[in-house]
Parts: structure tokens; sequence; C-alpha cells
């Protein structure tokens, strides 16, 4: 692992150290059960504090092991052995299964022989090692921690901030993306290619255009970006990433501290951009994250298959392997892939499916952490085993806010609800194998009406008659807040699809650092969760619906619940009853209006 300079002990910390006895030494050593004075008494120990923080990076580093914690560190050897056992689970393995992270400074003193003295050697080895640093940042840039919410005019939206940091790329830039179709992001990145910036493009348009040949080809959004000098690559999976690394480590696992990071549910097109909800974050000085994101990009890159349009781009790969050692797992953030539910084969280009369940069991076991309050706002609601947590979730404790935001195309009536019920059944009788039944198990199934039926606070994003992708304003957000103070976003929606058919993320921030950030998401939601009410739209659709000769059937948004959709939908249906017809159903596109 890399050490960084030394640090000088902050005087407020010398000064609670001071208060709370002597200077540590080294043949002083705690009693078994001796605490980490902590609260409101002078001299305690903030357990929030940067210093905190830095002793939580280093005894959770994977690189840190007994030795290092007795001898250099000179802990009692006794607490350094009781230390790395809690972090390594019972088999004494780090990186398996019964790892217990320590994730606060309660949780350190409850380990044996682990008391002031022994906190006050921790404080003073992880400043000295530079853990300090990866808390509070260093002088080698500016940390940057925003996020743009979708819909914006469309000069401030995050096309347009994606398409300035591109401009002030020195390098490099790494992308992962499902969609993109913004002019001034392709601009952006021509001009980048053009000044020597090294472009790599994981891109899920690619996966079609390969298919195309002569003129086509080159015509091609992916064709287009060959001929700038943009090296296009797509995986035989599909590529739901929406993610951006400017001069990231590539070849040097330093420029983690500076990297610039762009992320989100958002994909670069204008739609997304003024039409849409949807949140894009832009960080840098995020060592953990540009990590944990390049690591991705790297695996991914590394089992890609070219486009094949350009024959003067050659494939370069990342001149360093990251290896989760190098990446130090502080408490306020992290990052789940989808891709860990993938095996690579043999020849090195083709990912298979393992049925790991890498991002719904974090998510899940999030939601069953959650002591007041789980805030949802996600496009689509089709995992099985997260709706179950929810609904297991409000069950247990009726008084906890659970609140659901869910675009249109997850409405469903109880009829069709019931069918989807039927379907269940016959998939299941038919069934036999176990692979059989879990596939039944797991293909698309809407769950916002059982959430809705079983107590969760569900609405919808509503804003059609009848759901179509021409004029759709979609609740296309993915993200999850837990309890006010703990943030879950990124391209992954809630759908069994998202964790066995495709590669998505989902990045975790949470504690102070993050605490503007994840107010900003709760601001986000309830601003969503309150869309047209307090204008009283529905009033104004259902008037107009009733009285007017042009019965609107596309009108401004707003967030209802199952009932007001459903009462809605039965007016329109008795004031327009050509509304169901084949003619209107097989081209909605076509019919916005329904003249009486």
């Amino acid at each position: 692992m890399v050490r960084v300079a030394r640090h000088t002990l902050t005087a407020s910390l010398l000064l609670a150290l001071s208060a709370c006895g002597e200077a540590p030494t080294a043949e002083l050593s705690d009693g078994e059960w001796d605490a980490i004075p902590t609260g409101k008494a002078d001299g305690a120990i903030d357990p929030d504090s940067d210093e905190a923080k830095a002793v939580l990076l280093l005894v959770n580093d994977p690189a840190v092991d007994v030795d290092e914690l007795d001898h250099d560190a000179r802990l009692d050897a006794r607490a350094a052995r009781n230390i790395i056992a809690h972090r390594n689970g019972s088999d004494d393995i780090l990186g398996t299964d019964d790892d217990d992270s320590i994730d606060s400074i309660p949780e350190l003193d409850d380990i044996g022989y682990v008391g002031r003295r022994a906190f006050g050697r921790l404080v003073e080895y992880a400043v000295a090692q530079g853990y300090l640093e990866l808390v509070v940042g260093t002088d080698d840039g500016e940390q940057v921690t925003d996020v743009i919410f979708s819909p914006q005019p469309s000069d401030s939206t995050h096309n347009q901030r994606v398409a300035d940091l591109i401009d002030g790329a020195q390098e490099t830039i790494d992308i992962a993306m499902y969609s993109y179709s913004n002019g001034t992001v392709r601009a952006a990145l021509e001009d980048a290619t053009a000044r020597g910036v090294e472009i790599r493009f994981l891109y899920e348009t690619a996966y079609d255009d390969r298919r195309l040949e002569g003129d086509a080809l080159l015509a091609s959004r992916s064709g287009q970006l060959e001929q700038a000098g943009v090296d296009v690559r797509w995986v035989n999976k599909i590529m739901h990433h929406k993610f951006m690394i400017i001069d990231g480590p590539r070849a040097d696992l330093g420029l983690a501290k500076t990297a610039t990071i762009a992320s989100g549910s958002a994909n670069w097109s204008n739609s997304a951009g003024t039409r849409y909800d949807e949140n894009t974050l832009f960080l840098q000085g995020h060592e953990e994250v540009a990590l944990r994101l390049q690591q991705e990009f790297n695996h991914l890159w590394a089992h890609s298959r070219a486009l094949d349009v350009n024959e003067d781009l050659s494939w370069e790969l990342s001149e360093v392997d990251i290896s989760d050692a190098d990446i130090i797992d502080g408490p306020d953030s992290h990052a789940f892939f989808t891709s860990e539910n993938f095996d690579v084969s043999v020849g090195g280009d083709t990912f298979r499916k393992n049925r790991g369940n890498e991002v719904s069991d974090a998510l899940i076991e999030a939601i069953e952490a959650a002591t007041d309050s789980i805030h949802i706002a996600s496009g689509h609601l089709r995992h099985r085993g997260i709706s179950e947590a929810i609904m297991a979730k409000q069950a247990d404790d009726p008084d906890l806010d659970v609140r659901v935001y869910l675009d249109a195309q997850e409405y469903i009536s109880s009829y069709s609800h019931n069918l989807q019920l039927d379907d269940l059944q016959e998939c299941l009788d038919e069934a036999n194998t176990e692979t059989q039944t879990r596939n039944c198990m797991d293909k698309g199934f809407r769950f916002g009406y059982q959430l809705g039926e079983s107590g969760v606070d569900v609405r919808y994003k509503w804003y059609s008659y009848r759901w179509h992708y021409t004029y759709a304003a979609q609740m296309h957000q993915k993200y999850i807040l837990i309890d006010g103070d703990e943030l879950w976003t990124g391209s992954y929606n809630l759908s069994d699809n998202a964790e066995h058919n495709t590669f998505e993320n989902m990045l975790v921030f949470r504690g102070d650092a993050y605490a503007d950030l994840v107010a900003s998401y709760e601001d986000n939601f309830a601003t969503m969760w309150e869309t047209g009410r307090a204008e009283d739209l529905l009033s104004d659709v259902r008037d107009e619906v009733a009285s007017d000769d042009i019965i609107p059937l596309v009108f401004d948004s707003m967030a209802l619940d199952h009932e007001e959709v459903r009462q809605l939908k039965s007016l329109i249906v008795a004031n327009c009853p050509a509304v169901n017809s084949s003619e209107f159903r097989s081209n909605p596109e076509d019919h916005l209006i329904c003249e009486r």
C-alpha cells in the first residue's frame, strides 16, 4: 500500500488525549474492557471526528495485519489480535462472507483490550500513515460533491456539465454508458480527442451498431465516435452504467485523489436533461469511489469486444491493475456492481451469469436495517426480494415512514394484478426444476399495486392515460434514502433484470461527510412526492375531461396514488370510449387528445 506523508496531530485531539490522562506509551495498556471516552464530558473523543474516521480506515484496511498493529502502531498484542479477528470473522480470512468490518467507534470500543490508550495509539499511527488525509482530503485537489437533478433548462442540464468537464480533461476519459445522443457532449468528445485526450467508451448502442456495414456503420453514433478518435467497444450483456472518469487512475493509483467522476441515473440525452426526473452526481477528490469505478471499468474493458471502425485506434488496457487491497474501504462511501454476478468465459470476452445477487442483497440489508424512514424513487419496481423486504419492514413497523415513488409504467389495475398472479401460478405449476421455479419468481412482476395493498404509501408520476416513450415525462430516478442519512444512487433499476442481465452500479454515501448531499436528495424526493398537488392539477384535469370538447390524454405531471389514478382513468373512459379502441391502443403517439 502506498503510504503518504506524516501529519501532525490536531491540537483539539492532543488536548482530548491529554485530558484523558498521560500520552500513549509503549509500557501502558488498557484493561480488557476499558472504554474509549466519548460523549459530552471534557476530553472525550468525538466518534464522528475526522481522527476517529481515520482510525476506522486504518483498522479496516485489508493491508493492515496483526503484526503492523502490534509492532508499528504499538498496540497491546491482545488488542491487535482482537481487532483483526473481529474484522476478518471466524474463518480469519478477509474477503469472505463472515467478515465484520468495524464501522463505528463504539464497535471498536467493544473489542477486548481496546480502550483510551489503544485508541490514542491508533490515532497517532493513522495520522502518521496518512489515513487522516484520506478523510479530510489533500492539497492534490479540491473535493467536490455536487448533484444536478433533472429536468432543467437546456443550458443547466447534466449534459452541459458533462460537456464542460470533458472540455477540461487533460489526459484520459473513460466512459461506460447506456445511451448517448446529446450534441453538446458529442462536440466536447470530438474536441477532446483532437487535443490528444485518450478516450475509451463502453457503449450499449455499439452492440447494435456492430451489425451495420459500410456507410451505415460509419454514420452510426458508434461509428462517428470512432472516426473522431474515440475507442468504442461493447460487451455481451446490457451495458446500463452511466458513469465517466476524467483523468482517473489508469496508470497511477494516486490520480484517484483528483479524478473527476460523473455518475447517476441519467443518460446523455436531451430528454434526460430537460424532461425526465433524473439525478447525476459530480465528484472530485473522492478517492475510494474513483478507484472502485476505475476497477469496474477496467474489468469490463478487459473483456469487451471491438467495433473496428477506426483502424488507427489500438485497444489500450489500463497500465495498472486495481485490486481490492489497493482500496481502503471507508465507512462513508462504497460502490456495488452487478458485474459480481457474472463470470468471464475461458475465451475472455463472454460474461455468463453466476446467479449472484450483489446489489439486491446489499439493498435488502439496508432496508431491513432502517429505523426511521425509507424513501424510494425508482422508475421500476420489479424485484421480488427488494419488494418483499419493503413490505415486511412496513408490516414489522407500521410507524416507519415508507414512501415509494414510481413511474407511470409501474401502475396496474387490480384486474391486471390478478392476471399476473395467475401467470405466476401457471408458471410455477409447470416448473419441474429449481431453475425453472426461480425463473418464474424472477420474471418481470410489477409490485407497485401489491405494495400499496400491503400498506406502503405508493405514488406514481402520472402524465398520460396510456404510456408511450414519445411523450412520457418519465420518473427515471434510481435512488433509495434510508433514515435521512444514507443514500443509495446509481444506474440500477429495482428489477431482477437489472441484477442478472445488465451491468449496473449503486453508490452509497452516509454520515456527516455527506449530510448535505443526502439532504439534497431528501429535498428532491419531497418535491417529486408532491408533484402537481399544491396546484391541484388533478382537479383541473378532471374538470377538462368532464366538460371540455377536447379531452386531454397527455397532461402535466402529477404525483397520484393508485386510487386517484384509477378514478381518473375511469373518468376518461366514460367521456372518451374510443380511448380503448384498437387504433388508440396501437398508436397512442397519434392520439394526445380525444374529441368529444
